[in-house]
């Protein structure tokens, strides 16, 4: 669309002084989930033809930070002092627990205690609630580190939607959620005409409200639209912990334990077993690599009751011992 055919966005008045958003980026954070938050501010000015938000860049150092894809960014301000009115996102990605160091959770801790709007996006969540700032509310963080995170955080109440609006902390569940999140800024600060012409311009036809969930549903993920099968692949997802048996799975779908062998067979090439035990294998690898769980713990979070039976079954699966994993992943993020 050219300047001249755009439509601009008439606002009822102009705000007295533009919001100010903070953005905090973490080593290695996800460059998708901080540009939809960014480009989204960005356009609204554009659209409204007014100054109604800015932004700073703000980072340990003050100087530079790179993105997981490599790019570096120059910033504007070290973790310094910020106003009252400011809302501050926090942007972080793979390895958060190594890019949130006691600095930043000291830094933001006290800038808490003036009552800011503070954000994370992407699994920043987790930043947040290292600090303290989520103890007693809801949240959500990327769906490959809520077992990590439910397991570390106690006090947070975890949802498994694209974004969370609790009062002034937000979180989003990363990728393009951001878009999502920065809508609803947007339109709850200066109207949904805005908003939408906003998500006109990102070529964002489905707005996705606090009540949507980040992950595909479960005949989408596994490309099978069977509702018993995916029913009980719910149930299976549901109960890794305390892991069902085949037959108690069967009659609660109105099933034999022989039709439902079948049927993963038949559309997942493999045993109701083997299909649990994967699921109960890949949770184990997600709290090996983000937490720093016993592997006996982990073990009995995923539903072995014997550690050397754990360790036995990971190998054969991921071809190496879980103490292993472990290891690697420090030796990772000590690099």
């Amino acid at each position: 669309m050219s300047l001249q055919q755009r439509p601009t966005i008439k606002l009822d008045a102009a705000p007295d002084r533009p919001r100010r958003f903070i953005f905090a980026l973490l080593d290695n954070f996800t460059l998708l989930s901080f540009a939809s938050a960014i480009e989204a501010l960005r356009i609204a000015n554009r659209m409204a033809e007014l100054p109604l938000y800015e932004w700073k860049l703000a980072g340990e150092g003050g100087e530079t930070v790179s993105c997981s894809a490599g790019t570096e960014f120059k910033l504007d301000m070290d973790l310094g002092e910020l106003n009252r009115d400011d809302t501050l996102l926090v942007c972080s990605g793979i390895n958060v627990q190594a890019a949130t160091t006691k600095r930043l959770v000291s830094w933001l801790r006290r800038e808490a205690r003036k009552g800011p709007i503070i954000g994370g996006l992407c699994t920043a969540a987790f930043t947040l609630a290292k600090a303290g700032l989520l103890d007693g509310r809801r949240a959500t963080i990327h769906w490959e580190n809520q077992d990590s995170f439910a397991e570390e955080f106690d006090d947070v109440e975890l949802t498994k939607s694209v974004f969370v609006i609790d009062k002034n902390r937000l979180t989003t569940a990363g990728g393009t959620s951001s878009i999502d999140l920065m809508l609803k800024i947007i339109a709850d600060d200066h109207g949904e005409e805005l908003a939408n012409a906003v998500a006109d311009q990102l070529i964002y036809s489905s707005i996705r409200t606090d009540q949507d969930t980040q992950r595909l549903s479960v005949p989408t993920r596994i490309g099978v639209r069977h509702p018993k099968l995916s029913l009980v692949i719910q149930m299976m997802e549901s109960h890794i912990e305390e892991p069902i048996s085949p037959a108690v799975l069967a009659k609660d779908v109105g099933m034999s334990t022989r039709q439902l062998e079948r049927l993963f067979r038949r559309y997942l090439n493999r045993s109701p077993k083997r299909y649990y035990m994967e699921l109960r294998l890949q949770k184990a690898r997600n709290l090996l690599m983000q937490t720093d769980m016993s592997v006996i713990n982990v073990a009995l979070a995923c539903g072995f009751a014997s550690p050397s039976h754990f360790s036995k079954c990971y190998r054969a699966h991921y071809n190496t011992t879980p103490y292993r994993e472990r290891g690697s992943q420090a030796t990772r993020l000590s690099i």
